[in-house]
């Protein structure tokens, strides 16, 4: 089934009754925030299993990713009566959610057809049945899980009386920011990469190297093999430290964020990079030369 715009604009319309659904089951105002955010989570989580199923499209998921979780931002700044902590936190991530929609829309990631990887894995996992327990458990349930998880710490914010902008918590932002425009940094230049090497663009001159390998090397790609998730995962280890900074202790329960976030990306870059190895025969010698996320501080 193609997706077309109306399907992408009924999909969100099915969301956004998913969290008035939610907000009506369990109200801010007389419930613990977090039941909120997991009912709403369990309802969304539901409906993307089952526009999987209707459209044979598993991404779902991938287009809530930058939506969601400034959804729960807001409950939760409210449900702290928007102290400045929470508050502050909350804009950042929109402002995140804002940027990775921008990204994930030029890349025709509402309409454009399912993540690559996916048709790829459902060939590898063979049976149709195992293949939807995958897509409900795994594609559908953890992954939109994580979105409650990595959102913990505005939890937290909202739950703490007086939290407030210390200094460490003025750290965590300057380092949200940094991290998110390396995230950006890098997109852009996928970006521009991948649209020059298909034609869709006019052909860089710095790129040409890049051009015959198959893949991007140069710029932050020299550094990490996947300098977005360097990104993306220091936006969000630095929204905890946000939170931590306010409960007075660098180790708190909400670090089962970031932790299951880190993993996610662990297994994803080996899905990812076993497909890349077997398209492009020279990308062996780059993984022999540059780390796959955290950059190598010496040659």
């Amino acid at each position: 089934m193609n997706i077309t715009g109306k399907t992408i604009i009924g999909f969100f319309i099915v969301i956004i009754g998913c969290f008035v659904l939610g907000l009506s089951l369990f109200p801010i105002e007389t419930s613990n925030t977090l039941y909120t955010v997991v009912a709403i989570t369990a309802l969304t989580a539901t409906a993307s299993f089952l526009f999987g199923l209707v459209t044979n499209d598993y991404s779902w998921t991938d287009r809530l990713w930058s939506t969601t979780p400034v959804g729960y931002a807001w409950i939760y700044a409210y449900a702290g009566s928007f102290n400045t902590a929470v508050t502050t936190t909350a804009v950042l991530v929109t402002i995140w959610g804002a940027r990775l929609t921008f990204n994930f829309a030029r890349r025709d990631g509402y309409t454009g057809g399912e993540d690559y990887r996916w048709p790829i894995l459902r060939n590898k996992i063979g049976n149709p049945l195992y293949w939807q327990l995958f897509n409900l458990l795994f594609i559908a349930v953890y992954q939109q899980a994580l979105f409650i998880c990595f959102t913990l710490p505005l939890f937290v914010l909202s739950q703490t009386p007086g939290a407030s902008m210390g200094l460490f918590a003025w750290i965590g932002v300057l380092l949200m920011l940094s991290f998110l425009t390396i995230e950006t940094v890098a997109d852009q230049q996928q970006y521009t990469f991948q649209q020059s090497k298909y034609g869709l663009m006019e052909k860089q001159k710095d790129y040409e190297e890049d051009y015959k390998k198959g893949f991007k090397t140069g710029g932050l790609f020299a550094i990490s093999r996947h300098p977005n998730y360097l990104g993306e995962l220091g936006v969000w280890w630095s929204i905890y430290l946000i939170g931590a900074a306010n409960v007075g202790s660098i180790f708190h329960w909400s670090i089962l964020g970031p932790i299951m976030l880190t993993l996610l990306f662990m297994g994803s870059t080996i899905f990812t990079e076993g497909i890349t190895k077997e398209k492009y025969p020279e990308y062996s010698l780059y993984q022999k030369k540059v780390w796959p996320i955290f950059p190598k501080l010496w040659r």
